[in-house]
């Protein structure tokens, strides 16, 4: 029998309690739909638009910056002056865009806030913050319901308040907070090295990639075909159903020299009703918008792409090798990165990429630099592959076990 299964025979073998969370929780201010005897109290936390928080954003600092997004950062409590605030809390977002699942924090310690609604613990003797935050994990997708509305959401806080929360006995609690504590430091331990093994390679390509002032800098409209895709019209059915022709998104990026996926199929007629194209083996994509702005990946076989894809191939093959151009505009993500500062929905075109520069050595240097690039590649392969698939194993076994550990019977009477 394991520790926790002793704790639940020894100190609730009946069930758990279950009590709403308004009862055992206070919020960061009242909420219109709900009855005033609900809260009580709150406790106000002052909050920043997203483009105003990570202007404050400083190397070093001790103070969180607490997103609504998966974007986080630190900032120095000098830079957050009146904002600055202090506890032990659980967030969900305001305003979202994706799944509550993926943005709900903890947190404890000081902190600069995003226009989140937060919670903490009436009486941590009662409910620990970090149990709470394991809990609402597990009630991801029924908080997602609570949201209304077009685009950006709001949630529902009534609904919210009224959902109940098992109260296992403190040592319980303690102990799920201990094993769910495990599972994801092993997780981030993964995640860890995965991004080591990243910037190794970044580090090294852009090694090979620096040349002095005797190598030219050559912008990528002057020395490739550059365009982008098109989406055949969806009330056509014709244009897709039982089609044959590859058509690839953005996602299909993610700085590798294959595609991996093929996101749709469209038929000929979809192809000559459109602006997609067929492209060559060997053509560089580069996303366009978004979150995979910047990211590029290698096409292993001809296919064609929508509109948010850039394609770039070289005008003469004896001057720039297809390979080189590829691991070139690996190197220029810091100048798509820069597209999304201040908050803003990051977007690039065809004008700026054509506006980007490379630099452009002989051909040999350019092969000897494909050939050293792709041993790298090929070594660090099995890694940059088998890491994702392990984390998101783990990411698989360790929600498994959340909602198990975090599943109890109700105590009757």
């Amino acid at each position: 029998m394991s520790r926790l299964e002793q704790l639940i025979a020894e100190l609730c073998p009946d069930g758990v309690e279950y009590n709403p969370l308004w009862k055992v929780t206070t919020w960061d201010k009242k909420f219109n739909a709900v009855d005033r005897s609900k809260q009580p109290t709150v406790i106000n936390y002052p909050y920043l638009l997203a483009k105003d928080l990570f202007a404050l954003e400083s190397e070093g600092g001790n103070v969180f910056l607490l997103s609504t997004g998966e974007k986080t950062g630190w900032t120095t409590e000098k830079m957050a002056g009146s904002f600055l605030c202090e506890g032990e809390v659980v967030t969900i977002p305001w305003g979202k865009s994706r799944a509550v699942q993926d943005v709900l924090k903890y947190y404890k310690g000081k902190f600069v806030t995003a226009d989140n609604r937060i919670a903490t613990s009436n009486n941590t003797e009662v409910l620990l913050n970090k149990y709470l935050y394991y809990w609402m994990m597990t009630q991801g997708e029924r908080i997602d319901s609570f949201y209304r509305g077009t685009g950006i959401q709001h949630p529902s806080m009534s609904d919210v308040l009224d959902m109940k929360i098992p109260l296992p006995p403190l040592p319980v609690q303690r102990e799920i907070v201990r094993i769910l504590d495990n599972f994801t430091e092993l997780t981030a331990e993964l995640t860890a090295e995965l991004t080591a093994r990243q910037k190794q390679y970044e580090y090294y390509r852009n090694e090979l990639l620096a040349f002095g002032d005797d190598i030219p800098m050559v912008a990528l409209g002057d020395v490739c075909s550059t365009g982008a895709g098109g989406t055949p019209a969806r009330s056509t059915p014709e244009y897709w159903k039982n089609g044959s022709i590859k058509w690839l998104g953005s996602t299909v990026c993610k700085n590798q020299q294959y595609v991996d996926e093929v996101t749709e199929y469209i038929t000929e007629l979809g192809l000559k009703n459109s602006s997609a194209r067929i492209l060559n083996k060997g053509t560089t994509l580069i996303a366009m918008v978004g979150a995979t702005i910047g990211k590029v990946a290698f096409l292993n076989f001809e296919a064609t792409t929508n509109q948010n894809v850039a394609a770039l191939f070289p005008l003469d093959e004896n001057k720039l090798n297809n390979s080189y151009l590829f691991y070139a505009c690996q190197a220029l993500f810091p100048q798509f990165n820069a597209l999304s500062s201040g908050g803003k929905l990051a977007i690039a075109n065809l004008s700026f990429i054509r506006g980007l520069k490379i630099p452009l050595p002989p051909l040999v240097e350019q092969e000897r630099i494909v050939e050293i690039l792709d041993k790298f590649d090929a070594l660090t392969i099995d890694i940059t592959t088998g890491l994702p698939a392990e984390i998101a194993a783990r990411q698989k076994q360790y929600e498994h076990y959340r909602n198990k550990l975090l599943t109890f019977k109700e105590k009757v009477g």
